[in-house]
């Protein structure tokens, strides 16, 4: 996402290299990126301040964002959470918002940071289940191997100073891609 800028090589998207602020934004529309502690990625009042925020700054009007950001909301399971204040919501709640966030702006990829972290069980399923769901391209850094194995099928493990080779079986890995 650019957030980083690497030492050696180049940041492509589609191909391209990244060159220039233009081209961060376009990469940055569409990648979306789930941090680790969602109260670092909630910012907004409300729930739906908080999800309409994305497709806000994508250029929709007003109704526009209102609209995706509640049909997000319903898709996942949050119907009715809408005016609630984010700062009141639970662990599991913020971070099934951050990724509500994520989704209103319809990535074609997702970079998830350790998306389990702070979850309770029932949490943890719901995770699992909306991320079987997406059809998009994910990278998910976890240390958590049972939730790798039901949402990626490759996988990159992180060591030794460098990365592996993509394997469809789970190494002893702490990063995945789908």
């Amino acid at each position: 996402m650019g957030l980083e800028r690497p030492a050696s090589g180049q940041l492509l998207f589609h191909g391209a290299p990244v060159k220039d602020e233009y081209d961060l934004r376009r990469l940055r529309c569409n990648i979306g990126l789930v941090m680790q502690n969602a109260d670092d990625q909630l910012f907004s009042p409300t729930v739906l301040e908080d999800v309409a925020f994305g497709p806000l700054n994508l250029g929709l009007s007003r109704n526009q964002a209102r609209q995706r950001a509640l049909e997000v909301l319903d898709s996942l399971g949050l119907t009715g959470f809408a005016d609630r204040l984010t700062h009141r919501l639970s662990g599991g709640e913020k971070k099934l918002v951050s990724i509500a966030t994520v989704l209103s702006m319809r990535p074609e990829a997702l970079l998830l940071d350790e998306p389990t972290a702070f979850l309770d069980d029932e949490s943890r399923e719901r995770m699992i289940g909306i991320l079987q769901k997406q059809s998009f391209a994910r990278v998910i850094i976890s240390h958590d191997r049972d939730f790798l194995e039901r949402t990626a099928s490759r996988f990159i493990a992180l060591g030794k100073g460098g990365l592996g080779e993509p394997t469809s079986m789970l190494p002893p890995a702490v990063c995945c891609c789908r």
